[in-house]
């Protein structure tokens, strides 16, 4: 009997079984294509250094699963999901851009060599504050006159909860859409509109039916939300209540969709209360909707 719900792709360890995967680089290629300013061409081989998921040795701390890719010409792509915002986010995306630059040459090297490097970051919380742009795109250039010093650094945001209800007709929009989406109706609404994403989202429900893949997507989940469940115990505590001030309510809401989502796989109530940290009338009153 296959399982009453779907997989969801913006679990990071899904999203690297689905693009992450070198055998079937079909997913990838056609995403890159939708959000980046590169060469059709250029995707014409795309190699995938680590094209392994970790599933052990996760330790105690969240390891981020992104996914690393090299196009044709050298061109070198981070592809990372992050569903909760971190108030060192950004410096990491930036020490993460340096050290993939460095990486690429030795000493006596010459610069020259340096190939283009580009970070795609998928957040499922509102990170760029300043505009209503789901899709940002982040280059080295002078503030003033708008001149571009180089476009070897690239930083790229796509923010799900930016993205409009209805189509704005672009490819991106659809994956987004893809990313985004949480029941089958939505999957198959996508799915019949854009072909490349129609089998992506068969990729879906194949993983969903794998006993293993279900086995590390909710161990994914299950971390993650014991660190948020210390982080939680720690504010009780009293720790970080200056940064922490004013954030309680958003908190409270991707507490209540962890619970719907867990409500939606037929989890125990006792479990949702010790993942999520809400009262048995906060649950309760989310079975009445």
């Amino acid at each position: 009997m296959p399982p009453p719900f779907l997989l969801s792709p913006i679990n990071d360890a899904v999203f690297k079984m689905i693009f992450g995967d070198s055998h079937d680089i079909g997913h990838l290629t056609n995403f890159l294509k939708s959000a980046l300013t590169i060469p059709p061409e250029d995707y014409e081989e795309v190699f995938l250094p680590d094209p392994h998921l970790m599933r052990d040795g996760w330790g105690d701390k969240l390891s981020i699963l992104d996914v690393k890719l090299r196009t044709r010409s050298g061109k070198l792509v981070d592809i990372e999901i992050q569903l909760v915002d971190q108030p060192d986010l950004r410096e990491r995306i930036v020490f993460y851009l340096a050290k993939m630059v460095t990486e690429q040459i030795g000493a006596g090297d010459p610069y020259r060599n340096i190939q283009r490097t580009i970070c795609i970051l998928i957040t499922d919380f509102k990170l760029i504050v300043e505009n209503t742009s789901y899709h940002n795109r982040y280059r080295l250039h002078d503030a003033a006159s708008g001149s571009e010093f180089t476009d070897l650094l690239e930083v790229n945001t796509l923010e799900l909860p930016k993205l409009p209800r209805n189509t704005d007709g672009s490819t991106l929009w659809d994956w987004l859409g893809f990313l985004k989406a949480k029941s089958k109706e939505e999957f198959v609404m996508l799915a019949e509109k854009n072909p490349e994403v129609k089998k992506a989202v068969a990729k879906l429900m194949t993983l969903t039916e794998d006993e293993q893949a279900r086995m590390v997507a909710d161990a994914r989940d299950k971390m993650r939300w014991d660190i948020e469940s210390r982080e939680r115990a720690a504010k009780k505590e009293g720790h970080e209540e200056g940064r922490e001030e004013g954030r309680g309510e958003g908190r409270e809401e991707r507490q209540l969709e962890i619970a719907r989502r867990l409500l939606a796989r037929n989890r125990p109530i006792e479990e949702i209360i010790e993942d999520t940290g809400l009262t048995l009338e906060q649950i309760q009153a989310l079975t009445l909707h």
